[in-house]
């Protein structure tokens, strides 16, 4: 069953090894019913509000399969929120989810609406915070083409661990969220066919205008 198996939430800290000094990456995991309003989880406040944060990335999923995938490779262990998501999901792919994709957790309705796009903060996270070998992370990260979604939130509540994910609605234009994660980042020939989503990001639809006038 597709389930949530950890809520994760943090507020702004000072580190010294992030680029932004200040970020909110290192999540904790918490118990119980959290409310969730259009701007995410309560507890949950946004370090960098220029590249993170908003109606628009409201809510981050990671899979725990992909995190102890990861884990393989990395060669440390990483708990749930470890690459600060606020979910931490099982029995679904988060990856292989459609744009536009609706999910009830809860009394919570989200809606995927882009993806995560690994920065030097992440990087600098897993090696100083977790202890791994994050030598080239990004372009690792990258390459894998399986980021998690960011979801927008279409009716607010509560939300816990333990909570099943429910599909309410899939659309049928077949953009995923790795052929997202793939156009906006090392295939940009697919930068077109996101305009198939409906009430596409904005970042996302600039990013293809973009293209398109420079083709």
């Amino acid at each position: 069953m597709a389930r949530v198996v950890a809520v994760n939430v943090a507020t702004p800290e000072y580190v010294g090894w992030a680029s932004a000094e200040h970020t909110s990456i290192g999540k904790r995991t918490v118990s119980g019913s959290v409310e969730v309003t259009a701007l995410g989880l309560s507890g949950d406040e946004v370090a960098d509000v220029k590249h993170h944060g908003g109606t628009e990335q409201a809510v981050y999923a990671f899979a725990r399969e992909d995190l102890d995938s990861w884990a393989g490779e990395l060669g440390v262990p990483l708990p749930d929120g470890a690459f600060g998501e606020n979910l931490t999901t099982e029995g679904i792919d988060v990856n292989a989810a459609i744009v536009g994709e609706r999910w009830r957790i809860g009394t919570v309705v989200l809606e995927i609406s882009t993806v995560r796009i690994p920065c030097r903060t992440f990087a600098d996270h897993l090696g100083s915070r977790l202890g791994a070998d994050s030598a080239g992370w990004v372009k690792r990260f990258t390459q894998a083409a399986a980021p998690g979604p960011y979801f927008r939130v279409l009716e607010p509540g509560e939300l816990a661990a333990g909570d099943p994910i429910e599909v309410l609605h899939r659309p049928t234009h077949g953009v995923s969220v790795a052929t997202m994660f793939a156009a906006l980042t090392t295939e940009r020939h697919l930068l077109p066919e996101l305009l198939a989503v409906s009430d596409l990001n904005p970042v996302a639809r600039e990013r293809v205008e973009t293209f398109l006038a420079g083709s």
